[in-house]
């Protein structure tokens, strides 16, 4: 049985004992977190698809951690003005394992 998700502005595909980074969550390390915005959920083949979520389906997952992803460099760049500007973006996650798919 497998679902998929809404969080964040991104869409996961997840079963039970996936493990994933998405964006920040709030909530402490060690708690549950139940995602209802539920898009699609698979179960042997049967599958319901939500207009656009599907009703009464939930995925529960267990936060494990809070992390900042990996550097990003943004440069802009124009030639013959002598123009130049660095900057970095470090996106925070929260790392989640999901526990059971309801629905």
């Amino acid at each position: 049985m497998f679902a998929i998700i809404e969080t964040g502005g991104k869409q996961y595909k997840v079963e039970a004992g996936t493990i994933i980074d998405i964006e920040k969550l709030e909530g402490e390390i060690a708690s549950k977190f139940t995602f209802d915005k539920v898009v699609l959920v698979d179960n042997e083949g049967q599958t319901k698809i939500g207009q656009p979520y599907v009703e009464g389906a939930t995925v529960v997952a267990a936060i494990l951690n809070h992390i900042k992803d990996d550097k990003k460099i943004v440069f802009k760049f124009k030639p013959k003005t002598g123009y130049k500007k660095k900057a970095g973006h470090r996106q925070l996650l929260t790392t989640i394992k999901v526990e059971t798919v309801n629905g």
